[in-house]
């Protein structure tokens, strides 16, 4: 690819969420709020409603362009490819977007959409993935819960949105907070009105950047009445001492060979010894990056943090497996 051929990265947002949750109705709010983005949406055709019904056709890839100047592309074929006709109408000026959302379906695994962006290199050179924005139903979340498959899209948001939440009594909205908070303690949850909520919250999330902010959130103390056992939930790994690289490697080798299937999201800022800066890394599943970040500050507490949220993790095997490489 040519230098002329590489333009700035597009940010990509994805929306995700179980049907019913209100994805549509907050990606129509995106699409007429007053922010002068031009936007470009990927919707499957599968979804509850449609944008606009004339894009269902035949095609595999549908593009069509909105009265506002954003752009809408409708897919019954793989995304990549959905990814790379956008890029090329864009390239040859047929349309213009500088920001990207995709809409998941309702029963969609967030995992694919998300690799997408690391696997290929040119997708991985022009888009950049921005954050994962879940919706959750508060009025049908506890039985939408029951299916790991929603819990898996509250596991990897970078944003949690609650809808629906004027519907529920105080008590359980708040009992549905702790519960998200339990599963994804990165994610920020807010409370989302008929599709109306700040873009600021959506956009520029910087979720999968590779920095030391590992977004942990703390846990607010749960009622006694809380008796769920989720199987998608955080685990928090701490130490104060300096990790030996070469052992730190093969702990982080083992847990992916035996558990990168079960690990959906997973950040960490880590005190390496004899090195002044942080090593920082980041992962979705066996995909993984990592990089030296600033040096630690003098008088700075050097503490390592590594958060991953999975799918029914050994966690006190995994723990024991942590202290045997800090010892």
């Amino acid at each position: 690819m040519t230098d002329s051929a590489i333009a700035t990265q597009i940010p990509v947002t994805v929306l995700t969420g179980f049907l019913g949750a209100g994805k549509t109705t907050l990606l129509k709010h995106i699409l007429k709020a007053e922010h002068g983005l031009k936007i470009a949406v990927i919707e499957n055709e599968f979804s509850e409603t449609p944008i606009d019904a004339q894009l269902l056709g035949d095609e595999p890839v549908q593009v069509m362009t909105l009265s506002n100047g954003c752009v809408c592309c409708t897919i019954n074929t793989d995304l990549e490819k959905a990814l790379f006709v956008l890029l090329e109408q864009r390239d040859n000026g047929e349309i213009e977007f500088d920001r990207l959302v995709i809409e998941c379906t309702g029963l969609a695994d967030p995992a694919p959409v998300a690799q997408t962006f690391f696997v290929d290199e040119t997708l991985r050179e022009r888009y950049l993935l921005d954050g994962i924005i879940t919706l959750v139903d508060a009025v049908n979340a506890e039985r939408h819960l029951q299916e790991t498959i929603a819990q898996a899209q509250v596991g990897f948001g970078d944003r949690l949105l609650v809808s629906k939440r004027d519907l529920v009594e105080p008590t359980d909205y708040q009992t549905l907070v702790e519960r998200l908070q339990r599963i994804n303690r990165r994610a920020q949850v807010f409370p989302v009105d008929n599709g109306a909520i700040d873009l600021d919250r959506l956009l520029d999330v910087r979720g999968f950047n590779l920095n030391a902010d590992v977004g942990l959130r703390p846990l607010q103390p749960l009622r006694p009445a809380v008796t769920v056992n989720d199987r998608i939930a955080t685990m928090v790994l701490r130490t104060d001492r300096p990790l030996d690289i070469d052992r730190l490697s093969q702990f982080m080798d083992d847990l992916l060979q035996w558990h990168g299937n079960s690990l959906l999201r997973y950040k960490g800022v880590l005190n390496i010894a004899g090195e002044s800066r942080r090593l920082v890394f980041q992962g979705v599943l066996r995909l993984y990056g990592f990089d030296w970040d600033a040096e630690w500050q003098e008088g700075e507490a050097r503490e390592s943090v590594m958060v991953f949220i999975g799918d029914n993790l050994p966690e006190e095997q995994i723990r024991q497996g942590f202290e045997a490489i800090t010892g």
